[in-house]
């Protein structure tokens, strides 16, 4: 039996590749592109406490997108996003390389950067806006699981500090 070319692995990876390019996110499984109508960044993301999952598509460094379903919050109307145990989090490194997202909700696009938070007192309080969303309990630092958090802003700010 004849072992398969290069080429005939590289046409069907290629076309694996563009059958699940519009593959969304669902539930823990992660997806590529992202696809909707795009619209302008919101002033006032507080629309979002009606969605318990919002999803995020970063880039990778092989020019495919990779996007997973998240957790949100909004605090006065600023979006923040995170991740539980974001040392196990693809995304999480992918935002690291490069802070350029797009954000998904209800099925409308939103361009985005994430500025991750290195105030404790900050997190204090975007924490406290994800167990009010959640109903999540507030527990000591000592039993909480690792967490980060990001702020959402537009593509034209450049994040702080």
């Amino acid at each position: 039996m004849r072992s398969p070319s290069l080429l005939g692995v590289v046409l069907v990876t290629g076309l694996v590749i563009s059958v699940t390019g519009c593959l969304s996110p669902k539930d823990r499984r992660p997806g590529l592109s992202l696809s909707g109508p795009t619209e302008a960044f919101p002033a006032d993301w507080s629309f979002t406490d009606a969605h318990r999952e919002i999803w995020i598509e970063t880039r990778t460094p092989w020019l495919l997108r990779h996007s997973v379903t998240i957790v949100c919050a909004q605090r006065d109307g600023q979006l923040f996003v995170g991740a539980r145990n974001p040392e196990t989090k693809r995304w999480v490194s992918l935002v690291e390389r490069d802070d350029r997202v797009r954000i998904e909700v209800d099925g409308v696009l939103y361009e985005a950067r994430l500025d991750p938070i290195a105030d404790p007192a900050e997190e204090a309080r975007v924490r406290r806006a994800y167990a009010a969303k959640y109903g999540w309990p507030e527990r000591p630092a000592s039993e909480r699981p690792p967490w980060r958090s990001f702020r959402v802003l537009p593509r034209g700010v450049l994040p702080r500090g």
